[in-house]
């Protein structure tokens, strides 16, 4: 026989209250349901598993709590009806559809985050931290339920935010990490769909056209011809940003990770963490040259560029890692734009956005950049880019050296 009861949940939150859970116990084992309220233990009363008078809303709180207990009730009278010898997370997802959107959005996100931790997804929980600690600011309150996500809401969040300085970019990044918070707990069976409001609140219309820096073939050989450079930082921002350039654009967080083993018979082997797409790179002599500069100047570990400098790093410290050392490389690459009298300052991702340029300054066709790069969002290039190898890909690369 299964046993249900309501009780605080051990987590104390800035305002001094803490969730309130609907614990179920079946079998010694044990099942908690976050509901989206909150108490503060001295208005809770903990043997009674209810609010106490001394609560300004105590009747009103009392008596929705007094429904759950009774649909919750109802649920396990319907399972010993239909002899189920049900499990608890039967229970729950069975309790979770009928909740009418009442799930606590926070409970809810800090379990979504701890999976993406779980799973080595440390940038997609980066993200929902701070976008969850954004709307927490905003709203001003740890009671948010996915029923109160309305449009109304958005739209105010929206303002919040540009009020900030948010601009179209940085709105869509916070809109799209809830709208895929929602989506979960629909796919999940938590919530219904009934008042999902990214049906009318439109995402799309937050497009960012941020301007796309990218560098003509004779800036590249500018900041190819640098010599003399006396700071390692600078040294490692200059090779860094001619290495992305001829690997095709490869970018930092691929970089970062990029090991001597990677590489085989000339060519550089390697995975793009952001689409999954592989790719073999010839090596051509600027790479060559860069990498018998970590052959004598790197940090003796597997890695080639002296950015991780142990093989135990933790997904977090990997992370904040990487985080510290892109800030410091562009910073850098604003120095070297200054020694190389370029008078607009780019950024480490220019070198893609430079590589897909001057191949097209060369003559080079925009199917072959397109594979050369790996995007495979082109559905009608795609099935003719298929049947191209790498050789015409590397003759393409190898025209940058003329």
């Amino acid at each position: 026989m299964a046993s249900i009861k309501f009780k605080l949940k051990n987590k104390e939150y800035a305002n001094g209250e803490y969730p309130i859970v609907l614990q179920i116990i079946k079998n010694r084992k044990t099942k908690i349901i976050s509901l989206g309220f909150f108490a503060q233990p001295k208005n809770w009363d903990s043997k009674g598993g209810l609010f106490k008078s001394n609560h300004s809303n105590a009747i009103v709180l009392n008596t929705a709590l007094e429904k759950i207990k009774l649909k919750a009730h109802l649920i396990l009278l319907g399972f010993e009806e239909d002899n189920l010898n049900f499990t608890l997370k039967e229970f729950e997802d069975k309790f979770r559809t009928s909740s009418n959107q009442h799930l606590s959005v926070f409970d809810f996100w800090e379990e979504i985050i701890t999976e993406m931790e779980n799973s080595n997804r440390i940038g997609n929980a980066r993200v929902n931290k701070e976008t969850s600690k954004s709307i927490k600011k905003f709203y001003g309150s740890n009671e948010l339920t996915f029923g109160q996500v309305n449009v109304s809401f958005l739209e105010k969040y929206e303002v919040f935010l540009r009020k900030n300085g948010g601009s179209n970019g940085g709105v869509g990044v916070r809109m799209r990490a809830l709208r895929a918070l929602y989506n979960n707990a629909i796919r999940r069976g938590l919530i219904k769909k009934s008042k999902y409001p990214f049906m009318d609140y439109k995402i799309s219309k937050l497009k960012s056209n941020p301007f796309k820096r990218a560098l003509s073939i004779d800036v590249i050989k500018r900041i190819e011809g640098l010599s003399n450079l006396e700071a390692n930082r600078l040294i490692n921002a200059r090779n860094y940003f001619l290495f992305s350039f001829y690997t095709r654009g490869m970018n930092f967080a691929d970089m970062i990770h990029l090991k001597w083993s990677n590489i085989s018979e000339n060519n550089i082997y390697y995975t793009r963490a952001k689409t999954k797409v592989s790719f073999v790179i010839k090596i051509l002599p600027p790479i060559q040259d860069i990498l018998e500069h970590y052959k004598i100047y790197g940090n003796q570990t597997d890695y080639i560029f002296p950015i991780l400098f142990r093989e135990d790093y933790t997904p977090n410290q990997i992370q904040n890692r990487k985080k510290k050392m892109l800030s410091e490389y562009n910073q850098d690459l604003r120095h070297i734009a200054r020694l190389c009298n370029i008078d607009y300052a780019f950024t480490s991702y220019a070198a893609r956005h430079s590589f897909a340029n001057c191949l097209k300054q060369k003559g080079i066709s925009t199917d072959i950049i397109s594979e050369s790069m790996g995007h495979q969002t082109l559905t009608v290039t795609q099935s003719y880019l298929k049947t191209l190898g790498n050789t015409t890909l590397d003759d393409a690369c190898e025209s940058l050296l003329e």
